[in-house]
């Protein structure tokens, strides 16, 4: 199968889905003013926090068709997105933003409250921040797009949980790569530290050669203790 000009080696044009701003564009028509989009990556890792990103943006910066020249033409599920392309697209990303935060709910907050309700959580955290930031009076006129099925607990706005929604809303796409590059800079800077378990490779993930070095070195307080069951 032909791969896309740019693209990551291995993604296949055929699985490539590209998201678009029209839901966006029909909360705007409905009168809602603030279309938020929201994200959480790192919920499978061993180690690590869960990192969750929350963005609105310009909309009058996307046009009705994605085109080449559009700065979004890239943007897409950061899955599918190799990790030097996410990089250069996160900073496009911001800069495209009337907004944006991301929030993080550490290791300890993953063993306490399980993996679900971090997760949630994270996303809690980060729209809270937006909506902190541009100090929105009437949250009335907020609408926010959720990645995954359950709709964000403790906000009070009005919002709609999306399945695969990273590869859907544009927003939520955007989301998604913010707050992946965070994560995966939080762990190139353990694996500064901590060397000999390739935090840098594998980013907490359980791969063969983190377990292995968990084994070898022991647990260190970054990882999920409840994950670790099984290993150690």
């Amino acid at each position: 199968m032909r791969e896309i000009p740019g693209s990551s080696p291995g993604i296949p044009t055929k699985k490539m889905q590209f998201p678009t701003y029209k839901k966006e564009k029909e909360k705007i028509q409905n009168g809602f003013q603030y279309i938020i989009g929201c994200d959480e990556v790192g919920a499978g890792p061993l180690a690590g926090p869960v990192v969750a990103a929350a963005c609105i943006l310009k909309s009058e910066t996307i046009g009705e068709r994605r085109t080449e020249n559009s700065w979004y033409y890239r943007v897409r599920d950061s899955k599918t997105v190799s990790e030097k392309e996410r990089e250069v697209l996160a900073l496009c990303i911001k800069e495209h933003c009337k907004c944006f935060a991301v929030a993080e709910v550490s290791s300890q907050e993953v063993d306490a409250l399980n993996i679900h309700n971090a997760s949630l959580l994270a996303m809690q955290r980060a729209v809270s921040s937006v909506l902190e930031q541009l100090k929105i009076q009437d949250q009335s006129k907020v609408f926010v797009f959720v990645d995954g099925k359950y709709k964000i607990k403790e906000i009070g706005l009005e919002q709609e949980p999306v399945i695969s929604g990273d590869s859907q809303i544009l927003s939520i796409a955007a989301a998604s790569i913010i707050a992946k590059v965070h994560r995966d800079e939080l762990l190139r800077k353990v694996d500064e530290v901590f060397p000999e378990y390739g935090f840098a490779k594998h980013k907490g993930y359980g791969t063969r050669e983190h377990i292995q070095a968990i084994q070898k070195n022991g647990v260190l307080d970054i990882h999920r203790k409840s994950f670790l069951k099984n290993i150690i």
